[in-house]
């Protein structure tokens, strides 16, 4: 493969539709091969926009700004980051001919929870929880009292866990209606989910392209409010599971096609594994990868789009814990101490330009043979950072 230098006519170049700590490492990959990056968000000085060689700040549901940005760019590659776009602009842009990833309908399919939810249990007919999608509050009542308590009630379009709430009984149901409002995205409809009283989840990552199909190692994680405070790789779990969610991811992914990274997440229940979400992107938990794998998530990202081989090596268990802020600051400052740095640990600071509480900050990253020592020592070193 030619690699030509950023800004020359002819250079790979790779457009950014999400610019936050996720795209930003993605674009660090991708400039370490002399691809030029374009970072696109909604709000100025996004994470990526501090390591791309342009950005920009634009409404990306606005299907226009959207189309009119792509032309006037001509990228290589459009990498939607985020699920907040204008599905419309990527269906049109992808019929005049530009690449996709993974392709417009992938993105589609799993841009909200009732697209992929659907694709995946009636087309796939893969084994999910129960589940019904509402719009009122009414329906949300009903749901509540049809699926059983306690139930998950989520938009069907959100990241990071906002608007997600657990229904213990039916008295909950009017708050999880008024959370469920807090969305990044649409929150004009829910799904209300059976609770799988599961024994833990794993996020699987499925990295595909012409070259084949390749699994990271199962990464477990911990969630709070629907967003994760640690992952670690590997979870520990028996073959027959695991195979079973490869079987799984495989199939969905395949379902999906195109070229890229799919962070695939199950419930895990004895030897029973149900299909959850699907991400056509790298993950928040795999951030782990960072420090256990030759080619972290983002690496492989790359390589997948650009028809690379997929190989890599594990260099042993770790784990990852998620700072959030504790501060309300348009100018944050994180203190980070020495101590978290070390031989098997660092911090990566992602570099927000504002702060609020529960906000992710940072993450903390440590590697140890004692996947048990490594969990522990992530959050000691989590909760040692402050912000201000």
């Amino acid at each position: 493969m030619i690699f030509r230098p950023p800004l020359q006519e002819d250079a790979t170049k790779i457009m950014l539709l999400g610019s936050g700590e996720l795209g930003k490492e993605v674009a660090i990959e991708a400039q370490r091969l002399g691809i030029e990056v374009i970072a696109v968000d909604k709000y100025e000085n996004a994470p990526a926009h501090l390591v791309s060689n342009r950005s920009y700040a634009i409404d990306m549901q606005d299907k226009d700004a959207v189309v009119a940005l792509i032309e006037k760019e001509k990228p290589t590659y459009i990498l939607p980051e985020v699920e907040a776009i204008s599905i419309e602009a990527l269906f049109e842009v992808e019929a005049k001919g530009y690449h996709v990833i993974p392709n417009a309908e992938a993105v589609n399919k799993t841009m909200n929870r009732k697209n992929i939810r659907l694709f995946a249990s009636k087309e796939l007919e893969v084994k999910t929880s129960g589940y019904k999608f509402v719009k009122t509050l009414d329906e949300l009542k009903s749901a509540g009292e049809e699926i059983g308590f306690p139930c998950v009630i989520k938009p069907v379009m959100s990241s990071s866990g906002h608007g997600q709430s657990i229904a213990k009984t039916a008295d909950d149901i009017d708050t999880s209606w008024e959370i469920a409002k807090e969305a990044r995205g649409d929150a004009s409809e829910l799904i209300v989910e059976e609770f799988i009283p599961f024994d833990y989840e794993i996020t699987l990552l499925t990295v595909r392209n012409e070259t084949g199909t390749v699994f990271c190692d199962a990464i477990g994680h911990i969630q709070k409010d629907g967003d994760f405070i640690l992952s670690w790789q590997p979870m520990q779990m028996s073959e027959e599971a695991l195979q079973k969610a490869k079987d799984i991811a495989k199939a969905v992914t395949d379902g999906l096609g195109g070229r890229g990274i799919f962070g695939v997440e199950f419930f895990v229940k004895g030897e029973e594994v149900y299909f959850s979400e699907l991400s056509p992107r790298p993950h928040d938990t795999g951030m782990v990868t960072l420090i256990t794998q030759s080619q972290s998530q983002f690496a492989l990202h790359i390589r997948a789009i650009l028809g690379l081989p997929l190989d890599y090596t594990t260099y042993g268990a770790g784990a990852c814990g998620a700072y959030k802020a504790k501060n309300e600051s348009k100018t944050p400052i994180l203190e980070v101490p020495k101590s978290a740095f070390s031989e098997q640990s660092f911090v990566r600071v992602f570099g927000k330009p504002e702060s609020h509480i529960g906000r992710r900050m940072a993450v903390s990253l440590v590697l140890n043979d004692d996947v048990e020592r490594a969990k522990e020592r992530a959050l000691e070193i989590a909760q040692i950072i402050q912000d201000k």
